[in-house]
């Protein structure tokens, strides 16, 4: 036991240098880990060799980790989200899987392979990863853009479909006909109804009782999905499915972010395991055949599945720069990839030899997608010339465009949350304005609304040039990007204009950046927080109904436009 502790306190350093050093070089967490592997597998220290007791130990806590990291899925699949993200991504998502794994069944094919392995193989390649995506783009501040919210969207689909995948995988493998199919799909559907029913009627008012401590709420949490994981594994299915339907069936519960917040540091831990584990599989030697099938295979996700997607979404309408940051932020395999493989190899019928390839797969396209998300917008500018036949056309929208010789006292970048309070400023005022905007949604109902506005991207000079940039009297960018914000304010010096200019900027850092190019003013939306938080306690002091009756006026206005999706 002491020498379990030992290798495991090994493991752990390791693996918290690597992750320093490559947050240095801006690579995810995950390569740390599977390097860790690596280095703690046969290959290397022998540390995880199979039959050893540190082995052994690393392999329950890695199925721990995928418990709890389905779990944590499971509580973001609520079926209520596919009415959220719209047709175009449900559209894209089902589309991009079906082109991807088709695609990457040829492939593998051709390498050798016989079709069941190659079935496993396509299907692991087909999901894109949701926890490096997220993680980049919100490190980035564009989780909130249109590309950010697309991509969200293929994400969630692809975390539904690879749910239902390693749901049905074991039940269509491990039966010998179509009556114990039939049998176990029941089976499986009687015991999802149970678990709906006991948390709707019992487990929902006991967690409104539990709520009333945290430490004690977490407990619960855990509980249930460990429950559920151990129910589902006596039953005949996999504990992992078990977590899973534990967080789908509290998905649509009020405690859902609660849950997961406190979740989530546990869950790292196991997961850090988990790929550590993982890495450590790859143990028949890198030979140069799986170098070079790794190397194809890994082409084809960074270049091949973006180009799946910026076509799927340009027959939507969208314009070439949303494809290309959207296509550029799903390069890459998934944590799911690698539990579907996983799933192969534990039923016999993926050998070590497709273990392998898919783990080198995932250090290669995670490593190099991470660098493309990240300077996505510089590779964009250098290849848009060559990226005309992505450019959608705007169908339904080309009858709302307003572009006319029509000149517009403002001009307004961008109209999702900032700009929807600036829009109501500027019609108060009755000011006359455009709304340049390239989400078709936008757009769509804002010309509904009667408001002048067109779909276009800020980044577009021809465009800037068609609306007149010059002409307006106050030009609005709400686009917290620097290299947008600095394009237009090189337009208008083009243009030598007087107009006044005010950017956006998420950091202070790019605030003065636009200051020494000539913006007249940047709004840093959480300085300007923190300036009307201390005006009010400048006016109020300490005068509790004052501060609550502004609090009443705020709720007012957010309730009111909860159901304003340009707002929300």
């Amino acid at each position: 036991m002491q020498e379990v502790f030992i290798y495991l306190s090994l493991i752990v350093i390791i693996a918290a240098i690597l992750t320093i050093i490559l947050r240095a070089i801006r690579q995810p967490p995950i390569i740390a880990y599977l390097l860790t592997g690596v280095i703690a597998g046969p290959l290397m220290l022998g540390i995880i060799t199979p039959g050893t007791n540190t082995s052994g130990f690393i392999q329950v806590f890695a199925h721990l980790g995928v418990a709890l990291l389905l779990f944590i899925v499971g509580l973001s699949l609520d079926f209520r989200v596919l009415k959220e993200i719209g047709k175009v991504a449900v559209f894209a998502g089902i589309l991009e899987i079906i082109a991807t794994a088709s695609v990457s069944l040829g492939i593998v094919l051709s390498f050798g392979f016989s079709l069941k392995p190659a079935l496993y193989i396509a299907t692991a390649l087909a999901f894109s990863s949701t926890v490096v995506v997220v993680k980049i783009l919100s490190d980035k501040k564009e989780i909130n853009t249109l590309h950010g919210k697309i991509a969200l969207g293929i994400l969630i689909v692809e975390d539904f479909v690879a749910s239902l995948a390693l749901m049905l995988v074991p039940i269509l493998e491990n039966q010998k006909s179509n009556i114990s199919v039939l049998s176990s799909v029941l089976s499986i559907i009687v015991l999802i109804a149970l678990v709906i029913f006991v948390t709707k009627y019992i487990l929902s008012r006991v967690l409104e009782y539990l709520a009333r401590n945290q430490e004690v709420l977490f407990l619960a949490g855990i509980a249930w999905a460990l429950a559920l994981a151990a129910l589902f594994y006596e039953t005949g299915f996999s504990l992992e499915i078990g977590a899973l339907i534990a967080g789908m069936s509290l998905a649509s519960s009020k405690y859902t972010l609660e849950l997961g917040s406190k979740i989530k540091p546990l869950r790292d831990f196991f997961v850090m395991l988990f790929f550590v584990f993982f890495g450590s599989q790859l143990a028949s030697g890198i030979s140069l055949t799986l170098v070079g099938e790794a190397a194809i295979i890994s082409i084809f996700i960074l270049i091949g599945k973006p180009l799946i997607v910026m076509s799927i979404l340009r027959t939507r309408g969208y314009k070439k720069r949303t494809n290309f940051l959207t296509g550029a932020s799903l390069a890459q395999i998934s944590e799911f990839s690698l539990i579907m493989i996983l799933l192969g190899f534990t039923l016999g019928y993926v050998n070590q030899e497709a273990l392998d390839l898919v783990i080198m797969v995932a250090f290669i396209t995670i490593a190099a997608s991470s660098y493309s998300i990240y300077y996505s917008h510089y590779i964009f500018d250098k290849l848009q010339r060559f990226l005309w036949i992505f450019e959608g056309s705007r169908g339904k929208i080309k009858e709302y465009d307003k572009r006319t010789e029509k000149t517009y006292d403002v001009i307004l970048f961008g109209y999702h949350r900032l700009g929807y309070k600036i829009g109501l400023e500027l019609k108060k005022k009755k000011m006359k304005f455009l709304v340049v905007d390239y989400n078709p949604k936008v757009v769509l109902s804002l010309a509904r609304e009667g408001i002048d506005s067109i779909y276009g991207d800020a980044s577009d000079k021809e465009l800037l040039s068609e609306i007149g940039i010059g002409r307006a009297k106050l030009i609005i960018s709400t686009v917290p990007d620097e290299s947008v914000n600095i394009g237009i304010k090189r337009k208008l010096l083009e243009l030598d204009s007087s107009s006044t200019f005010i950017a956006t900027a998420e950091q202070p850092r790019e605030a003065i950046a636009l200051y020494d190019y000539g913006v007249d003013y940047v709004i840093i939306p959480h300085h300007l927080g923190g300036d009307y938080v201390a005006n009010m306690i400048s006016e109020y002091d300490e005068n509790k109904i004052k501060y609550s009756n502004k609090g009443k006026i705020h709720q007012k206005e957010l309730r009111e436009g909860k159901d304003n999706s340009l707002y929300i």
